[in-house]
This record gives structure tokens, C-alpha cells and sequence, in this order.
């Protein structure tokens, strides 16, 4: 992590043979925890901006690399997003974190809805960057492309598919050549395996119930020109907010799929006005 907060202190945590790394702020005994969970072959630092915006305004942060991916190493025998948020139940017990905010990208808001499903008692509002709601049933014909990614991904020369991938996740130089080089941390068996658990979770029920909707304040925002699974989340987006009864949808503009790193202080803004809001609406 950039250390531009003399208040972030590292720690790690073994769980299934793993050892995963996470960085926790000073404790503000009235603020909430902003917990932020990256996306799929990232790491911890896509959040780097968010970090020092939220310290400052006053709040306790945790951010942490998945199991897998940047110092939390190997990936391990089995990798799915149940376990991920398992890695997470344990951090949040660890510290007696309550009334937290989930903020996830992309596979990390795929974490952070099945935590909100599971720990709703815990959770006081959540937040997603470029994500899709994995209630929805894709067409059938999605299933089958979703159900043979991996496939098509391995038939795909290394070097490209790892530079298609960055290229997709930002529309700057800066945020195109983070992803790239986050990437290339993962073998290339690594990266399909994670890139394909992401999509799993799109296309496999989470056993929420025909009736579940987010039951906890919700901001539901994606860059502008997030071109990722080929514009799915910006097209997906309207009608999942439409859904839900208590969400706050907004686009971040000149901002691809990694929208926070794009656009940082657009999204640092409206994030945070979300979170004052909660704030306000509890007096």
C-alpha cells in the first residue's frame, strides 16, 4: 500500500492453509469501518485514493488482497467466492467490526452482496463499482458462454489475453498498466481460475431466494465507458436499479470499469455523500 497514512497498520491472518494480508486504519470509536474489496486479479491498491479520502473525512478503513492475489499468497487448492467471504467473516470477527460498509469491485461485489445476504446484521450499507447483481438468471444461451469461458480463455495466446484483460479495465494509460502489471502476479492458470470463479458467480444461483432484494442502503455506480464483459455491467445496471428498493444509481463519468481509479475524485465524492447521507438519516 501507498503509505500516504501514517494510521494503516498491516496485518495477516492464516485461514485454509493461506496466509491473507489486509490494512486497517486507525480506529475512530464513532465512525463505521469501510471495508473495500477489490476485483478479480487485483489487488489492494486499487483502492489506494479511497483510502486516505475516507481516513481523512473520519472513518475507519480496511482494505486487503483476496487469497490469491497480490501478497496474499498462493492462491490455493480451491478458490470461490463462498471462501472469500469466509476469509472475510473471520477478519470482520477478528476485530469486532460492526456496522460495517461494503465496497466492492466488480468480484468484489460479488463478495460483498453474498456478505450483505449473510451478515445483514453486521452490515449497514453497501456500495458496488462495475458489478452485476447475481439474483439475476442469465438467458440461456449466456449460461453456456459463461459455462465455457475458461475454455475459450486458454485458447487465447497468454500475452494477449492478459493485455485484452488490463486494456478493459481502465481508459487511462495509468490504470490500464496497474491492471497489467497486477495481473501478471497471478501464472496463467491462476488468472483463468479467478477470472472464471468471477463469472461463475454471475451464472450460478446464491441460493438468496426468488424473493431477495438488497435490504440495506445501496449505491450502485460503473464508469461511463466500462467496456468490461463487452459492456454488460453498463447495460445491466438501469434495470438492476429499478429493482431495488433502496438504491442510489450512478454513473461515473470519463471512467471505465476500474471507475474509482479513472475518475477518483468523482467517485471519491459521490461515495462519500453516500455514506454522509446514512449518517444524516440516522439523526
Amino acid at each position: 500500500m501507498n503509505n500516504h497514512c501514517h494510521d494503516i497498520k498491516h496485518h495477516s491472518l492464516e485461514r485454509r492453509g493461506e496466509k491473507i494480508h489486509y490494512w486497517l486504519t486507525k480506529h475512530h470509536s464513532t465512525a463505521s469501518t469501510v471495508i473495500l474489496t477489490h476485483g478479480a486479479s487485483l489487488d489492494h491498491r486499487m483502492f489506494d485514493t479511497q483510502v486516505k479520502v475516507l481516513h481523512d473525512a473520519g472513518y475507519r478503513v480496511l482494505t486487503w488482497d483476496v487469497r490469491g492475489h497480490g501478497l496474499s499468497k498462493p492462491l490455493g487448492e480451491e478458490f470461490t467466492v463462498q471462501i472469500v467471504v469466509e476469509d472475510l467473516e473471520e477478519i470482520i470477527h477478528k476485530h469486532e467490526l460492526d456496522e460495517i460498509i461494503l465496497v466492492g469491485h466488480s468480484f468484489g461485489g460479488y463478495v460483498s452482496q453474498m456478505l450483505t445476504f449473510l451478515r445483514a446484521g453486521k452490515v449497514r450499507a453497501m456500495a458496488v463499482i462495475g458489478c452485476m447483481d447475481i439474483m439475476e438468471v442469465p438467458s440461456f444461451g449466456m449460461r453456456i458462454a459463461y459455462r465455457n469461458m475458461s475454455r475459450i480463455f486458454r485458447m487465447i495466446p497468454e500475452s494477449i489475453l492478459r493485455k485484452r484483460f488490463a486494456e478493459g479495465m481502465g481508459i487511462t494509460e495509468a490504470v490500464q498498466n496497474y491492471a497489467l502489471n497486477t495481473n501478471k502476479q497471478l501464472t496463467r492458470d491462476e488468472f483463468i481460475e479467478v477470472m472464471d470463479v468471477g463469472v461463475r458467480a454471475i451464472y450460478e444461483d446464491p441460493l438468496f431466494g426468488k424473493e431477495y432484494f438488497i435490504q440495506k442502503p445501496f449505491l450502485l455506480t460503473h464508469g461511463e465507458k466500462d467496456s468490461a464483459e463487452r459492456g454488460t455491467f453498463v447495460k445491466k445496471a438501469p434495470d438492476w436499479a429499478k429493482r431495488e428498493l433502496y438504491c442510489q444509481y450512478k454513473v461515473i463519468p470519463n471512467a471505465g470499469h476500474n471507475a474509482n481509479q479513472d475518475n477518483p475524485d468523482y467517485f471519491n465524492g459521490v461515495l462519500l455523500k453516500f455514506i454522509e447521507n446514512l449518517n444524516h438519516n440516522q439523526k
